[in-house]
């Protein structure tokens, strides 16, 4: 029985050089880092040499290595195509968000996995914060009451650089929103569930009745966003800050009713600090790949996986289509 999943990683340079690689693959007890390609022959060099993996002139030459998936961190607008050729050799895809640069492509890609028989995930990694899953705990556990509001704010300085592909809608799919409001969407809809509709401002109606907030930008200072976490409901709220983002860990506080209570005219405020929520902090990009190559192991479907990712292109979408019409958009 294979013990370890063998990585072939396609778009080795940026988040997969800076965190996935490192931090995920080579420490990921159940994965091993084979081959790496990037369309820059230079830092894919630099790369293979860091970690000790064969470097791959093309993508053809870096499947037809003994290896068990791919993770893709490439562009969005190449991300349809590399993942048919994966697929196409038999190859377990890991691909960063979004999926496809609209619902179209992501169903695409859907279908040609579920074809090849293959796994499709989707790097939603922020779902794997230690604190994130115990305030889901607590909401499950209806320590939250009824949802009623919540906020996710992931912002960072990213002024205008020729080339970026992260800023043309063409190559990143929408900018900010795109990029970093997917996370923010993805998180909300797993504390409250489906989202029904959305409007111009991003303001999210869930099926269960509560609202939220998503706010994202390129053009505030990153030391002046601390991508806050707002859940609240009619026993209580859970409140963060800094949880949304690439690191382990933030600050995260529960502040939950022990009892009912009637109508207080004084609206007072006295009452306890909270309940400091700091579970084991976790690496979420360890967390990722071990996740992912546990499925690949066990024969059983990732946990963050191909359904996710196009529920989350399906509201990013609306999202859109909403800020080009002004009007409120139904998702199905």
């Amino acid at each position: 029985m294979m013990r370890k999943v063998k990585w072939g990683v396609i778009g080795s340079g940026g988040i997969a050089f800076r965190r996935t690689i490192p931090e995920g693959i080579i420490n990921a007890g159940n994965a091993e880092l084979i081959s790496v390609y990037d369309i820059n022959n230079r830092v894919n060099l630099k790369v293979a040499k860091e970690f000790n993996a064969k470097h791959a002139g093309t993508i053809k030459e870096l499947l037809d290595e003994d290896i068990n998936a791919v993770y893709i961190a490439s562009p969005p607008y190449f991300h349809l195509d590399q993942v048919k050729e994966c697929a196409g050799s038999k190859k377990h895809i890991l691909c960063e968000k979004p999926l496809g640069l609209s619902m179209e492509e992501t169903e695409e890609m859907i279908r040609i996995c579920e074809k090849e028989d293959v796994f499709l995930g989707v790097g939603l990694m922020m779902r794997y914060v230690a604190q994130h899953q115990s305030a889901l705990e607590l909401i499950r556990e209806g320590r939250l009451g009824k949802p009623v509001y919540a906020r996710a704010q992931l912002s960072c300085w990213y002024p205008p650089i020729e080339g970026a592909w992260r800023q043309d809608p063409v190559t990143g799919g929408g900018g900010s929103l795109m990029d970093m409001g997917s996370h923010c969407i993805d998180l909300l809809e797993m504390f409250f569930g489906k989202i029904e509709k959305d409007s111009a401002v991003v303001t999210l109606y869930f099926g269960n009745g509560a609202i939220g907030t998503v706010d994202t930008y390129f053009c505030i200072p990153d030391n002046s966003s601390k991508n806050i976490l707002e859940l609240y409901g009619s026993g209580g709220s859970i409140l963060a800050k800094g949880t949304i983002g690439q690191g382990a860990a933030g600050e995260m506080t529960a502040y939950l009713e022990t009892r009912d209570s009637g109508y207080d005219a004084s609206q007072g405020r006295e009452g306890s600090d909270g309940i400091s929520i700091n579970p084991d902090p976790v690496n979420t990009y360890k967390s990722e790949i071990e996740d992912f190559s546990r499925a690949i192991l066990e024969n059983k479907s990732p946990s963050v996986n191909a359904g996710l990712g196009l529920r989350n292109i399906k509201v990013l979408s609306a999202c859109y289509k909403s800020a080009n019409s002004g009007k409120v958009v139904e998702i199905d």
